[in-house]
Formats: C-alpha cells, structure tokens, sequence
C-alpha cells in the first residue's frame, strides 16, 4: 500500500494529464451521434470515385424532402373542410314558431280569426321558408375556412353519410333574405309578421367539424408513398467516373439510409462507440504529442491544457447536438472559428491553428460532407488567426467576424460551383448560416474572460489592459514613488527588447515589469531612486533593519497586487525579480562593521522564489542591470559592458535561472541587448583611437 501511494505521489502530474486525455476522449465520444457511418463519400454532380456500385441487397428509393412537399401540396388541393348537418336544430323549433305566429297574428289581426282562410295560408307561407331553409342549411362560411381550403365546396356529413356540396348550395345569412324575399307575395301575404316572426328561429344547422377535418388532412398525407420504387439487390447503382445526377444522388441517399438502418441493429453499437473512441484518442494523441515536444511550457501547465481541451469537448458538444436536433445546413451555424480566436487569446497562432485543425478533424467524424467541411472550416480557421495575429483592441473581433462571414461564403460558393456547375445549386441558408456563426464568434471575448477567470490564466488582451500607465495601480506608483515608476519604465522597456530576441511573451513582460516594484510604495523613501536632497534613513537604521525594509518590497508588493486583484501571472514577476539574492550592499556593511561576529545570512536574503520562467529571469536581469547603472559615475563603454557581464554571471553563479526554461544562448543575447541600450540610455559615444 505505501508503495502505492509513494507511486502517485511522485507521479502525480503525469497521472492527472493523463487523466484529463482520457475524461476529454471520453465526453467527446458522449456528445458523438451513436449511429452507424456510410463508407462512400458522395455529392450531387460530382463524379463517383469508386469501383461499380450493385445493390448489396433491396431497398426502396426514398423520395427528396422537396418531392415528398410537392406532393403533400398537390393532395392538400383535394382536401375539403368537413361541416356536419345539426339535424335536432330546426324540429325542435318548429312547434315554438307555430305558437309564436299564433300570438303575433292575434295581435295583429284581432278580427279575424285563427281558422280563417288568411291565417291559414301566412301560416302555411311561414312553415314552408322555415322548412325549406332548414332541410337545405343554413351555413356561416368565414373567410379563413375559404382560405385555408382551395375549392368552393364542402364536405357535409348528413345521417352519418358524406356528400361534397358546393358552397353555393347552402344558404347564407346573406342569401337567406333574399330566399324569403322572393318567395313573398305583399298582396297575398303579410310579409312583415311573416319576416319579424321567422328570423329569430333562423339558427346556423350546418357546422364546421375541426376534429373531421383534421383526420381527412392526416389521412391523405399518410397515404403518401415515402418511396418511388424498389432497387433490386445486384442492380447496378452508378458505375465508376459516372457523374451523380439527381436521380442516382437519390438512390445513393436512399443505399445510406437503408446501410445505416440496418447495420445499426444488425450489429452491436459498442464497436460503432469503439471506433469513435480510437478515432478520437488518435487525434488527442496527436495533440499531446504536438504539445510535449514543441510546447513544453504549455504541457506541462495543466489549467493549459484544460483550456484546449475544453474547446474541444464545447464544439463536439454543439456539433453532435445540431447534428442531431437541426438540418444539415444547421452544422455551418456553430462558431468553430471562436476555437483560434480563444486560443491565440491565450497563446500564439502556431498553437491556435493546430488546435483548430485538431478540432475541425475530430468533428469532421459526425458531420455530413466531411472533406467540403473540413476545407471551409480550414479556410475560415486560417483567415480567422491572420486577423488575430496583433490581438490588441476588442474592435478587432467584430472585424474578424465580418472576415470570417468573408471566408465562409466565397468558399461555399466556389465549393458549390465546383461540384454542380450550376449557380441555382447555391442556397441562401447557408449565407444565413455563416452570419449567424459569425456573429456568435464575437461572443469570443466574454468566453475568453470568463476562461480566464475560472482557469486563472491572462490573455494578451488583457495584458494590454494592464500595461496601461493610467492604470489606477501604476498611477498610484507614479504619485507615491515616482523614482520607482520609472525605473519600472526603463525596466519594462529593456525586458521587451531582450523579449523580441531570446522570445517570451513580450506583453506578460513587459506587464510583469511595470508592477515588479509595486511594493515600493509602502516605504518610498528607503529606496535611493526616490530620494531627494541628502537625506537617507538608512543611516538611522542598523544594517539588519535596512536589509528588512527592502527585502519586505516584495512581500508587501504581493499584499498590493491581490488586494487589486492581478492575476498570478504578473504576482510571479514581483515574487521572483530579485528571486533568492542577497541585499549584497547592507551584507557587505554588515560583514565590514561585524567581522568577528556569525552573520546569518538569511537576514539578508530574499524569500525568493528564483524565476522560473523565461519572461521572470529577462525582467531579473533587466532589473538588476538597470538598477546598478544608476551608480556608475561614469558610464562608458567599458564600464557598462563589465557592470552587465558582472551582474548576470553573478546571477547565473547564485543559479538564479536554474529553474527557468532560458539557455546559454539566451542569456548571451540578452547581455548584448542590455549592454546596446544602456548604452543608448547614456549616449555613450564610440572611442576613436588617437
């Protein structure tokens, strides 16, 4: 057990990335598709790369979305509106009507009686139009029923049987009055009591069933055959070179569908997963690869690496599910260019256009049309990192979104030109498509800052942001120890040339530079750079005590650099720029006033830690260097090329870049930086010989 335990102790790095390989392979193969892939490659108009195509077994043809609409649209044009016949309306009503006219007529013609032969024919007139009228039907035929039906006709359901009619046949509220008028006589009837007696009892005896109608709706589109015809197995499909018309792209579709149906239950769905899962650990495999031997600084961060990887798994997730949820034009929706743009953010192009390759290539293996998605996404990709080489402004994104909206469109167009010769090939929704992705792409900044936030990392963005002097930090170091702020400057200026030479991220340093003496605010006056006139407290102060206030400018710049809440990235250069050196001069004092006493040396040292990244040991060099040419009282060529030559072997002697990534190389090229702009600095002249 304890040498279980010893193992993962010592092998706990390597443990957790490879970890996160296999948890990042795993949740990209979760949001894949689970179905089978058809092995041909094809597209409408494009010649067919294979050997001969036979039938490995029948199928029918499916027919296209765009025949199977046309004929939806052509049987919806025999579809007519049901109305059912309420025959319970007008018999129960008829005896009421009777009594009614009764009371009317008695009313109105108090001398003549019920009996009499005036009575008996306005009574024999009114039953007759009510009769008439309700045996017909009266029908109310709104606007929206005549429009959503073509046709002037209707389907009544009288007794249980259905019989078309046309509209015209039934009466309207309109056409009623007109019925009733013309079937009066004034002379021989009382057309007045005859109306005023009939209308209230004319009530609606036909009406539109919804329920009917809809069923007849479903039942003419259901019979609509979904296929033309069956492909007989060993049927020749299309031969090689042959060209993939409309007709044979359509059997094609027809042979995948049926392929994918059928060999997803015919075999077990773990190989289809196995298969996922080689293909992409494949692909992952490659990225870790490219990483360990041509990133080694971002491999061996894991916060980096759960960066990239979550870029993969965030556009795996949003390919699998708009592949499965959306038509196929939908896969141009999802904003695969944001992958460059958030990784160039934090690192550089190279890494961004591999990871965005890495990440076009594991999607490829779900979506439709791979090799003509791979290709447009490729391009975007490359335009995409062009237009974010110099990420400096937030502006740039929505003009790399205009470029990428660019990119998308004029490639499809040729795509499309390419494979069907034909201009009307071109659909529109793809231009909204690639609208739509590029304006999700600018949603990039507020993921990159909230990236940043959670995985504790800084882009150079950001960077720029921070390297402002009219930052209220930098302002405040400006007001409190103005000598320290520009050194700071002059630091920062140094550490970005030597930066452009021995590389780096020139931005971190110059950042980190700018807030390393941060500290130097508590106590301004102890350091000689903010100093004015002659007075120096040192000399009030015991060597040990001076040794302290110094040393405490780099705990105390730390407490300021959290309390304004920078990132770690910039805090490391303010911990390791004077890393694990001595306060040499008071030590010196120290020894001189002390030299039969033990001085402890740890007094005088700084808590460190020595830099451990390139970018930390420029900004110690640069620091130190300038710093120390401030005391030269005359700086010429000589005495600046020994103060440099000096200081740095010292450093490298004290193994203050024992931990950081620089070399040999570097460090001499950064000596002939320093020497050339010191000397810039003090407008040292060339000695001519005598």
């Amino acid at each position: 057990m304890k040498k279980i335990i010893s193992y993962l102790h010592h092998h706990y790095q390597e443990i957790y990335k490879i970890s996160l390989f296999i948890l990042s392979v795993v949740a990209i193969v979760y949001f894949f598709p689970n179905e089978a892939k058809f092995k041909y490659d094809f597209q409408k108009g494009k010649p067919w790369q294979y050997e001969d195509l036979i039938a490995p077994t029948a199928f029918p043809i499916q027919k296209s979305k765009e025949t199977i609409e046309k004929e939806k649209k052509e049987v919806l044009k025999n579809l007519r509106p049901y109305f059912e016949y309420q025959s319970k309306v007008y018999p129960s009503s008829r005896e009421e009507l009777k009594q009614k006219f009764q009371e009317k007529w008695d009313e109105r013609h108090p001398q003549k009686r019920q009996n009499s032969r005036d009575y008996n024919k306005n009574q024999k007139k009114l039953l007759w139009l009510y009769d008439s009228i309700g045996n017909r039907g009266l029908v109310d035929i709104n606007e929206k029923i005549k429009a959503r039906f073509e046709g002037n006709s209707l389907i009544l359901i009288k007794n249980k049987f259905a019989r078309e009619y046309p509209y015209s046949y039934f009466f309207s509220p309109e056409s009623v009055d007109e019925f009733i008028a013309k079937n009066l006589d004034k002379q021989k009837h009382d057309s007045s009591l005859i109306v005023n007696t009939l209308n209230p009892y004319l009530n609606q005896n036909i009406t539109f069933d919804p329920n009917k109608t809809q069923q007849e709706r479903e039942h003419l589109l259901n019979n609509i055959s979904k296929t033309h015809r069956m492909v007989q197995k060993g049927e020749l499909i299309i031969g090689q070179g042959q060209p993939v018309d409309e007709k044979t792209y359509q059997i094609l579709i027809s042979l995948k569908k049926e392929y994918e149906e059928s060999l997803l239950s015919a075999v077990s769905l773990n190989y289809i997963i196995a298969g996922q899962i080689i293909l992409v650990s494949i692909a992952i495999l490659v990225l870790v690869l490219f990483l360990y031997y041509f990133w080694p600084n971002v491999f061996d961060n894991n916060r980096k690496i759960i960066l990239i990887l979550l870029m993969l798994i965030l556009m795996s997730f949003l390919t699998g599910w708009i592949s499965e949820s959306y038509p196929a034009s939908y896969i141009y929706l999802i904003p695969v260019c944001i992958v460059p743009i958030v990784i160039r953010s934090f690192f550089d192009t190279r890494l961004a256009l591999f990871v965005h390759l890495i990440t076009i290539i594991v999607i490829s293996f779900i979506v439709p049309n791979s090799f003509e998605f791979v290709f447009i996404q490729l391009i975007a990709g490359i335009i995409t990192i062009i237009t974010v080489v110099d990420l400096q402004k937030r502006s740039q994104f929505f003009i790399t979104s205009i470029f990428i909206f660019l990119s998308y469109s004029i490639t499809y167009i040729g795509v499309t030109l390419l494979n069907s010769a034909d201009i009307n090939a071109i659909e529109p929704i793809h231009f909204a498509m690639f609208a739509g992705s590029a304006l999700i792409t600018m949603f990039s900044y507020p993921l990159g800052y909230i990236l940043e936030k959670l995985l504790g990392l800084i882009t150079d963005v950001s960077l720029m942001e921070y390297s402002d002097s009219n930052s209220k930090l930098l302002r405040k170091l400006a007001e409190k120890a103005p000598g320290s702020f520009q050194h700071s400057i002059q630091v920062a200026n140094l550490s970005e040339e030597v930066s452009h030479i021995v590389g780096g991220n020139i931005l971190l340093v110059r950042t980190g530079a700018l807030y390393h003496d941060i500290g130097k605010m508590k106590n301004p006056m102890y350091f000689i750079e903010n100093q004015n006139g002659n007075y120096n407290p040192h000399e009030e102060l015991s060597n040990t005590e001076s040794a302290r206030i110094l040393i405490e400018h780099v705990t105390e710049g730390i407490e300021i650099a959290k309390k304004n809440k920078l990132p770690e990235q910039i805090i490391d250069f303010i911990r390791t720029h004077h890393g694990t050196k001595k306060v040499e001069y008071f030590y010196q004092m120290e020894l001189k006033d002390n030299p039969d006493e033990e001085i402890n040396i740890k007094d005088f040292q700084y808590h460190g830690p020595a830099p451990f990244s390139k970018e930390t040991a420029v900004v110690m060099m640069a620091d130190s260097v300038e710093a120390a040419s401030r005391s030269l009282k005359e700086p010429t060529e000589k005495n600046i090329n020994s103060l440099v030559d000096n200081i740095i072997n010292k450093q490298m002697q004290e193994e203050q870049f024992y931990n950081a990534d620089i070399t040999f190389s570097d460090i001499s090229a950064a000596k002939k930086i320093l020497k050339r702009k010191l000397k810039n600095i003090y407008h040292v002249r060339i000695e001519y010989p005598d």
